[in-house]
């Protein structure tokens, strides 16, 4: 929504997706998907011609996906490996097939074949519906391939500027030079989305969801401020307020922080990453992190037509203990389910996949997988010599964070529980009976408690992170644990915030885990900050009554607290 008044910069607002901000002449990059009309293209004379002509160009699609996929920096890369797999997937490869069979050229086919695939993951909601992304980016290579067009990207600016878009494919946003392309302004997505995700691991400032007619009106060439912490694009901005904006949000701005995490009067709050391999544990070291407290074990599982064995989970876990040696690794188990289908599991479709057999719930029809894993993490452990932390996700109830508890124990693993579901946040003390630790998902959690489909652009604003409900659910665990002694860390994208990471602190969270490239700037903030100060801007954001209004509290408060100082509360 823009606003705007006399004398005054023109502002847009959408939702932050990733942390920082840059100031640039403004690029747009013209929408590239192929949305053509189902009948387009010559009538198909040879059906058997037909179908090889799309298996070969799916085949090149999916090598494509996989090539990016293997420079992808972090997350990306798995997740692009799963894009990859959805372009040789039987079930489209059949319903391409059988359209052609009736009669409709391989590009119609392949248009009414995914559209129908897209309307039905888009009617399930929840994680589900991020894959219509991902089946409109393999449409488009498919359909690109059977016209005979190389895809070589998106045009990048020849100059550091700003890259308006109305969206952005993960694949497209993997090629992004930070050297040219400062900052992203997007009309569309989430910031739980793939492609912010990614922004994050390249470092670039981002905002989603500002609309399409609002960017529209966007001059090309104009001097636009993204400033991927409050949300913000300012058309124009006072070129002093801009330079001032960019160096504050700069990772590391105010004293080159190299860690540890502290408060600016002592309070120890560890900085931990979040990664998905042994390269993002490489790059966490590197940007400091006292540790990982995300190792997303599942996206090693994804595409796969077996399971891994334990010997081969293994040998990729000790690799990240190996690069983390002396640091604390929480592990999560697989995290599949949902948009994360295993092939060789007993995971069958579902109405309403985020609210169905996702995470923990998975060993319900397949104990077996859950049990391998925790021994290969086991065999990690012995291998490297450290004692890993593992926990579930999706613990509703305190029978399932005691059986998951025993099956760790038994193991030697430290066990733990996410907190993503509200229940789990009610009954966290319950919970800490058994478990060692709470970690608590942001992204998941907000969406279960506001009722809204977190990858939703229409619904971006409930499952905002500043949420004051979803901050009171924070603090309700938080509590739990000070009672009993125990840990309670955040691991979601919430954690990459410099600004809430000091709210969480202040509603007692003990430990912060988010992209790497997020480690320093978090870090540079919570050391000028007191903890008095983390407690006062928590109050105020929870006696807010909307996301904007705790931003403003907190905001109210720390931005003044590099230059006072506050006895402890």
């Amino acid at each position: 929504m823009p606003s705007t008044a006399p004398g005054r910069p023109l502002v847009l607002t959408g939702r932050a997706a990733a942390p920082g901000a840059a100031v640039g002449p403004a690029v747009r990059l013209p929408a590239a998907r192929d949305g053509g009309p189902a009948g387009a293209g010559a009538p198909a004379a040879d059906a058997a011609t037909e179908v090889l002509r799309f298996g070969a160009a799916a085949a090149e699609a999916a090598r494509l996906l996989s090539a990016r996929a293997a420079q992808a920096p972090g997350e990306a890369g798995p997740l692009l490996r799963a894009t990859a797999a959805l372009a040789v997937d039987p079930a489209l490869h059949d319903a391409v097939a059988a359209r052609i069979g009736a009669g409709e050229p391989a590009p119609a086919a392949t248009r009414s074949a995914v559209q129908e695939l897209v309307e039905r993951f888009a009617a399930a909601g929840g994680p589900a519906a991020e894959r219509v992304a991902e089946l409109l980016d393999v449409r488009d290579r498919i359909l690109a391939g059977l016209a005979g067009r190389r895809d070589d990207g998106p045009v990048q600016p020849d100059h550091p500027s700003v890259l308006l878009a109305d969206d952005l494919a993960p694949s497209e946003a993997v090629l992004l030079d930070p050297a040219r392309v400062l900052a992203l302004a997007l009309a569309g997505g989430t910031p739980t989305g793939h492609t912010a995700l990614i922004a994050r691991e390249l470092g670039l400032p981002c905002v989603v969801g500002l609309g399409v007619g609002e960017l529209d009106a966007v001059p090309t060439g104009s001097t636009v401020l993204v400033d991927g912490g409050q949300g913000t694009v300012t058309v124009d901005p006072d070129v002093d307020d801009a330079h001032a904006r960019v160096s504050a949000a700069r990772p590391g701005a105010g004293g080159g922080w190299a860690g540890p995490g502290r408060t600016r009067d002592g309070r120890t709050v560890p900085l931990l990453a979040n990664v998905q391999d042994a390269a993002g544990a490489r790059a966490a070291v590197a940007a400091h992190a006292e540790g990982v407290g995300l190792y997303r074990t599942e996206l090693a599982f994804l595409g796969r037509g077996e399971e891994p064995s334990v010997e081969e989970q293994a040998a990729a876990y000790a690799e990240v203990l190996e690069v983390m040696a002396g640091r604390t690794v929480v592990l999560r188990t697989l995290d599949a389910g949902a948009d994360k289908p295993l092939r060789f599991s007993d995971l069958r479709e579902e109405a309403n996949p985020a609210l169905g057999v996702r995470g923990l719930r998975a060993a319900r029809r397949d104990a077996g997988v859950l049990e391998r894993q925790l021994d290969a993490i086991a065999a990690a452990g012995r291998r490297t010599g450290a004692t890993p932390w593992v926990m579930a996700p999706m613990v509703a109830t305190v029978p399932e964070a005691a059986a998951f508890a025993t099956a760790a124990r038994d193991r030697g693993l430290v066990p733990g529980a996410m907190v993503e579901v509200p229940s789990a946040a009610l009954h966290a003390e319950r919970l800490l009976a058994h478990v060692d630790f709470l970690s608590v998902g942001t992204n998941d959690l907000a969406q279960y408690a506001l009722a809204a489909d977190r990858l939703s652009a229409d619904l971006a604003d409930l499952t905002d992170p500043w949420q004051p409900a979803l901050l009171e659910l924070v603090a309700l665990t938080a509590a739990a644990g000070a009672r009993v002694g125990k840990p309670v860390g955040v691991c979601g994208e919430a954690a990459a915030d410099p600004l809430l990471a000091c709210v969480l602190v202040g509603l007692g969270v003990t430990s912060l885990s988010c992209a790497p490239s997020a480690v320093a700037a978090v870090g540079a903030r919570l050391g000028r900050t007191d903890l008095a100060d983390c407690r006062r801007a928590a109050q105020g954001a929870l006696a807010a009554d909307d996301p904007d209004g705790a931003r403003a509290a907190a905001a109210a408060v720390l931005d003044g607290t590099g230059e006072q100082t506050h006895p402890e509360e």
